[in-house]
C-alpha cells in the first residue's frame, strides 16, 4: 500500500482490529483506530506514532458512526471488527442479550456499510469481520449465528450497490481466534479442547493470522475480488462446531 492511502478500523483497539491497524500502518498506510473505548483507541494511536490517530465510534449509535466517519475524511479502507457474543439457548436468550448482539454485530455493520461506503473513495476497500458462525450454526449461539450470517448477506448487497463506484466489499469469516472477546472460552472446562479437536489443523488463529488476510483483501492486490466471504478457520467449517452450550450447562451443574 502507498503511503498516501487512509483507513478506518472499527474496533480497532484490540484484537483483531489491533492487528489490523498494526499491520496496515507497517505498510504505509494513514490509520484512524476507532472505537467505543476511546481512552483504548487514543492509547494505541500514542503507541503507534506518526500517521495513526484515534476517534470514538459507538456502532450502536448512528449519530455516532455517522459523526465518526464524517470527521474521518476521505478513505481509501474501511474495516469494521466490533462484535460481541452472548450464549445462550432460545428458549433461555433474554431479548435484551438477542436485541445487543444484534445491534452490535448485524446493525453497526450496516451503519459502518451506509456511513463508511459514503466516505469511501471510488475504487475503495471495505472489509467486515464476519465469522465461521455466518455459515455453522451452534447450539447456544442464536443471536450471534442470526447476526453473522446477516453481515454476510449485508456484504453482498453492498458489493452489488458499490461496484458502479469500483468500491469492493468482502467479508472475513474467522473461526477461534485469540482475543480479548474469546478469552471466555479458557474458564469453561472442555470447551477450547473441543474447538481445537474439531479443527483440522489443530490451533486457535492469532489477531495476526486475520489481519493478513483483512489487508490482502484491502490492498490492490484483490482488486477483481468482492462480494464474497472468506473462510480462515483452519478447517474447522469442514467438522462439527463446539458444544458451547453443553460446557456451559455441564459449569452451571445444568443437565
Amino acid at each position: 500500500m502507498s503511503g498516501s492511502r487512509r483507513a478506518v478500523v472499527v474496533g480497532g483497539a484490540s484484537g483483531i482490529g489491533l492487528a489490523t491497524v498494526r499491520l496496515l500502518r507497517l505498510q504505509g498506510c494513514e490509520v484512524i483506530v476507532a472505537d467505543v473505548n476511546e481512552e483504548a483507541a487514543r492509547q494505541v494511536a500514542a503507541d503507534l506514532g506518526d500517521g495513526v490517530d484515534a476517534i470514538k465510534i459507538d456502532v450502536t449509535d448512528e449519530a455516532s458512526v455517522q459523526a465518526g466517519f464524517e470527521s474521518a475524511g476521505d478513505l481509501d479502507v474501511v474495516v469494521n471488527c466490533a462484535g460481541l457474543s452472548i450464549p445462550a439457548a432460545v428458549t433461555e436468550l433474554e431479548l435484551a442479550g438477542w436485541q445487543t448482539t444484534i445491534d452490535v454485530c448485524l446493525t453497526g455493520t450496516f451503519l459502518v456499510l451506509k456511513h463508511g461506503g459514503r466516505a469511501i473513495k471510488d475504487g475503495g476497500s471495505i472489509v467486515c469481520i464476519s465469522s465461521l458462525n455466518g455459515r455453522q450454526p451452534g447450539a447456544g449461539m442464536a443471536s450471534y449465528c442470526a447476526a453473522k450470517a446477516g453481515v454476510t448477506m449485508l456484504v453482498e448487497v453492498a458489493a452489488l450497490e458499490m461496484a458502479e463506484r469500483g468500491v469492493r466489499v468482502n467479508a472475513v469469516q474467522p473461526g477461534l481466534v485469540d482475543t480479548p472477546l474469546t478469552e471466555g472460552i479458557n474458564v469453561i472446562p472442555g470447551l477450547r479442547e473441543d474447538y481445537l479437536e474439531n479443527t483440522p489443523l489443530g490451533r486457535a488463529g492469532t489477531p495476526e493470522d486475520i489481519a493478513e488476510l483483512v489487508v490482502f483483501l484491502a490492498s490492490d492486490k484483490a482488486s477483481l475480488i468482492t462480494g464474497a466471504a472468506f473462510d480462515i478457520n483452519g478447517g474447522a467449517h469442514l467438522q462439527r462446531y463446539p458444544d458451547v452450550l453443553g460446557k456451559v450447562r455441564a459449569l452451571m451443574g445444568e443437565g
